[in-house]
């Protein structure tokens, strides 16, 4: 099973994604599903097949999850970037994402008015599954229930505007997000997933997950030390080296570019990058559907 969110007049629903990403199966209204997703994924997916042209694929995210991201992950992204003189911390450097800024495979990403490009982070997303609270590294991973592909396209000018990465990480509809493979069929992170993410058919990464400084586990647990992670909460895994910034010339995404993030067992995630006016468009749209509604 292969989750998504379809988006319909009674809220998200999470749907089960057929192999060939041609039609979904309806499995749980949203929160139905992250009230216990680890039996809904045993399950098999029973709603009547409909083609995806016929639904509005969501991220399958409550509203109120914690998007935590970690950042310099992998060493050698570490070592292309602006903290390469410094020393590598005991602890992860973690950042938030606002759900809000998540969207699906597939989907228009535009560039912010004052960016002259964003920038590509090809990545894994894990999902947890279980209420955790002081965990363990161990009972921490065993929770995973679930990993996505995931691209964490950075506004880097908003980025470096000040010490807090937020707001070069919550550009509008920068963090697309794959479909949630289940733990089981994934694995462990630790055995090496290969990362590659393309521009334009261009290889510009290419990692493994078993380079990551910090573990997924570890990660988790002491997250879970200061505040609670329930069921639906996401953990982004950081980038392998490779990102467009640190380049010379730098290689910033342009509107009409295209960005694919392949991971092993998880599939390929593409996003095409447009102009900012498409901000502009999103939004009247959404204050006229709310107008009318």
């Amino acid at each position: 099973m292969r989750v998504v969110g379809t988006a319909g007049p009674d809220g998200v629903r999470v749907a089960a994604l057929a192999a060939d990403g041609a039609t979904v199966r309806d499995v749980a209204a949203l929160e139905e599903f992250w009230a216990d997703p680890a039996a809904f994924l045993a399950a098999p997916a029973t709603g009547p097949a409909r083609s995806v042209g016929e639904v509005e694929l969501v991220p399958p995210v409550l509203p109120g999850a914690r998007v935590i991201c970690i950042g310099l992950n992998y060493l050698k992204h570490v070592a292309e970037g602006s903290f390469s003189d410094e020393p590598l911390p005991e602890h992860p450097t973690l950042f938030a994402r606002w759900t809000a800024s998540l969207t699906v495979d597939g989907a228009d990403v535009p560039v912010p008015a004052d960016e002259d490009g964003l920038d590509w982070e090809g990545e894994v997303v894990a999902w947890v599954g279980e209420t955790l609270v002081d965990a363990t590294p161990e009972e921490a991973l065993a929770a995973v229930v679930g990993y996505s592909t995931f691209n964490d396209i950075t506004a880097r000018r908003a980025q470096k505007l000040t010490s807090q990465w937020i707001l070069g990480k919550n550009a509008d509809r920068s963090g697309p997000l794959g479909p949630m493979v289940p733990a089981a069929k994934v694995g462990d992170l630790r055995e090496g997933l290969r990362v590659q993410t393309r521009v334009n058919g261009q290889l510009v990464q290419d990692g493994c997950t078993d380079q990551m400084v910090y573990e997924v586990g570890d990660t988790l647990s002491l997250i879970s030390r200061t505040l609670t992670l329930r069921p639906g909460d996401l953990l982004a895994t950081g980038t392998p080296s490779g990102v467009g910034y640190a380049r010379t010339p730098p290689w910033l995404l342009q509107p009409g570019d295209v960005v694919e993030v392949e991971v092993d067992r998880l599939g390929v995630l593409t996003t095409r990058v447009v102009g900012s006016e498409a901000r502009l468009t999103a939004a009247t749209r959404t204050q006229e559907t709310a107008t009318l509604g």
